[in-house]
């Protein structure tokens, strides 16, 4: 999808001319509230399946020994972090991933290495695909670490519900994504409701939510 990657290029070089400022203001409060470095970078598979590294805001504390899942008071995470995380202004610095191509706006979220060994058959169409910094199975858990907060055993809710859950729409897209389904989900994602969150899942061919 030429347009896409095209549209990709563009919307993250200006959208980091653009945010600039407020990425300074959230680097200048990180090294004041969390000493220590600013970015959190991680090994992630992307497209066919090969490693990249992502790059965020960090917002947990430095030298924790915690999984890859995380759920809301988690203690790990600062409450600088946490209000971040709220906003997802902790994603900002992807906008850099997507401009050198190895994400996109729009698709899966990247899995760590141990995640996407899970994808096995069918599943792996997902790995045909950029990694995105929103997409429908993300709009649909933008409240995860909330979701499993409520979880007598949040890794196993992860793993056995929410996970399969993601796959099934990711695969769903993957079948069913055109370009101003992107822009849609793109829209739906910054004004974001329950409304928009049943819509994006109908676009993509999952409207159950």
């Amino acid at each position: 999808m030429r347009t896409k990657r095209i549209f990709d290029f563009f919307t993250s070089f200006l959208g980091l001319l653009i945010i600039w400022p407020l990425c300074l203001v959230i680097a200048l409060a990180i090294k004041i509230k969390m000493p220590g470095p600013v970015f959190f970078t991680q090994k992630r598979v992307g497209r066919h399946g090969k490693l990249f590294t992502i790059i965020k805001f960090r917002t947990m504390v430095l030298n924790h020994n915690g999984g890859t899942i995380s759920v809301r008071g988690d203690s790990r995470i600062t409450s600088l972090g946490s209000w971040l995380r709220k906003y997802k202004l902790d994603e900002l610095p992807e906008l850099w991933n997507v401009l050198k191509g190895e994400m996109s706006l729009v698709g899966p979220r990247p899995d760590v290495p141990g995640y996407a060994d899970m994808l096995i058959g069918e599943d792996q169409k997902i790995l045909q695909m950029r990694p995105g910094i929103t997409g429908p199975a993300s709009l649909k858990y933008f409240n995860e670490e909330d979701i499993l907060a409520e979880q007598d055993d949040p890794i196993e809710y992860a793993n056995k519900i929410i996970y399969p859950d993601k796959i099934r729409i990711n695969l769903a897209y993957q079948k069913n994504r055109t370009f101003w389904m992107d822009i849609k989900i793109i829209f739906y994602t910054i004004f974001r409701n329950d409304s928009n969150i049943a819509m994006t899942l109908i676009l993509v061919g999952c409207g159950d939510i």
